[in-house]
């Protein structure tokens, strides 16, 4: 018997499962499994999380387990998991038609995006390089307003705010 490959869209991989707990991202139509998130890593997401719902509407604040579709790059996925999102009112109610905790290409960009950097020993490594370089591409192409970068490593918080399709330090 031949068996035929075909590559995953995004759409197909929203409804993929093979009954684990296992996160994947989609590269170029394949899933590629990803480790799962340090403690360290869920506790800050964790105590973020408790911040923002004194500002933000607590069905607003997601954590770990949000599917972002990103816009398609070089060598890097069609899709995120943030640490924590804030999405827009909107984005409930289209979730919830969608059946997935996800927010596709066709839906407005979250309001705001966190992610903790896991450990790293140079900015080389693809820890660094995944927060600091490849999301903030994608995230900025995807317009979202936000994008925070908690690095435990150097006790830093990099605030980048969206301004004029380009992400500014604040």
């Amino acid at each position: 018997m031949v068996k035929i490959y075909t590559k995953l869209t995004f759409e197909e991989y929203l409804a993929y499962d093979d009954g684990t707990d296992n996160r994947y991202e989609l590269f170029n139509g394949e899933l590629v499994k990803v480790p799962p998130e340090l403690e360290l890593n869920l506790f800050l997401a964790k105590l973020l999380e408790r911040q923002f719902e004194k500002f933000v509407p607590l069905r607003q604040v997601k954590l770990q387990g949000l599917e972002l579709a990103v816009p398609p790059l070089p060598r890097m996925p069609l899709n995120r998991q943030p640490d924590l999102t804030v999405v827009r009112p909107e984005h409930i109610q289209q979730m919830g038609a969608l059946g997935k905790a996800a927010i596709t290409l066709d839906m407005l960009p979250p309001l705001l995006v966190a992610e903790v950097v896991s450990p790293y020993g140079n900015q080389n490594e693809d820890n660094y390089r995944r927060d600091y370089v490849e999301k903030v591409q994608q995230y900025q192409q995807r317009g979202i307003p936000e994008y925070w970068i908690i690095d435990p490593q150097e006790q830093l918080v990099t605030v980048l705010i969206l301004k004029d399709g380009s992400y500014q330090k604040e």
